[in-house]
């Protein structure tokens, strides 16, 4: 019990004093991370092995990360992204439909093209995250607000 009281507190803590996009980042990998588990669940209900306790199990993964892809649009900001944070909408819109498509359909290739465009993604925000190190560095963060 005070073992997973620790673990709570210190991912609190983690989340409470990061940077803007290091919290960009941190909602990325947990997107890539519920759709690596729904992939894994589809693989598995592939043919004659289908079972139907993992239809839950893929769809709730699926709607974790619709979750944080909606967290991801909200937190746009037109005014100081302009068009990035414009293509960035269209982008995330684009995602919402096809994990809710996939999820409907348990498409496998739907899935895979949201996982990896989200991960290629990350990939952008931790470099330029890396690249501007000041604004990571124990910065507290008021709340995720993504300037594109």
């Amino acid at each position: 019990m005070a073992y997973s009281n620790a673990i709570s507190t210190y991912k609190e803590t983690k989340v409470k004093t990061a940077s803007q996009g290091q919290l960009i980042i941190m909602l990325y990998n947990e997107a890539v991370k519920n759709l690596d588990q729904g992939l894994e669940l589809l693989g598995l209900n592939t043919g004659e092995k289908k079972s139907p306790g993992n239809i839950e199990k893929i769809s709730n993964s699926i709607l974790r990360t619709q979750e944080i892809i909606t967290e991801l649009i909200v937190s746009l900001d037109f005014e100081q992204g302009g068009e990035i944070a414009k293509n960035l909408f269209s982008l995330y819109t684009w995602f919402s439909k096809e994990l809710m498509e996939a999820n409907i359909s348990q498409d496998i290739d739907k899935v895979k093209d949201v996982r990896n465009l989200l991960n290629e993604l990350k990939s952008a925000w931790e470099e330029i995250v890396t690249k501007n190190g000041v604004e990571t560095v124990g910065k507290a963060a008021p709340g995720v607000n993504i300037a594109g």
